[in-house]
């Protein structure tokens, strides 16, 4: 794909991100947000490791920015987002860049966002006290996309197999 197609299509996942912000999941104190999961692998796959990140990265800044997100945002989504990216580049595998997210977010995600929320956020909570909403977050996101990208239609217009 080219650069240019690339910051277009990247500009559009993170505008969508942004606008779809207020439809968020509230687990206990997590809220999750299945489209920035949705949004990690479809950036992984067509876009790459980096985008995918620098993706999470933007949006999980502007939905804090606007107040739409919390501290939580940044390690689940990025940790999920460049383990998806990874994981496709190497075995060239929707299902695996998807497994790549579920497990980059769901878990070593969920295990890092335990100290954030206790030392930065000044809460109370055992280390894998994130692991059931951040996967079950991450697993909505992540088979909505693994839907979307087997679409022939959007296989041609983004022109990918």
């Amino acid at each position: 794909m080219y650069q240019t197609k690339k910051i277009a299509l990247s500009g559009v996942l993170i505008a969508l991100g942004v606008a779809l912000s207020p439809l968020y999941i509230p687990i206990g104190t997590a809220k999750c947000f299945p489209l920035q999961h949705l949004i990690n692998v479809i950036s992984a796959v067509l876009l790459g490791p980096l985008y995918a990140v620098a993706n999470a990265f933007v949006i999980s800044l502007l939905r804090n920015i606007f107040g739409m997100g919390s501290l939580l945002a940044f390690p689940g989504s990025m940790i999920g987002a460049l383990l998806a990216g990874l994981l496709y580049v190497k075995y060239k595998s929707q299902t695996i860049a998807a497994i790549g997210e579920l497990i980059g977010t769901g878990i070593l995600g969920s295990l890092v966002s335990a100290p954030i929320f206790i030392h930065l956020m000044g809460k109370e909570a055992g280390i894998f006290f994130f692991v059931i909403p951040f996967m079950l977050s991450s697993f909505v996101g992540t088979s909505i996309a693994m839907v979307l990208l087997r679409v022939p239609a959007l296989k041609k217009l983004l022109n990918y197999e």
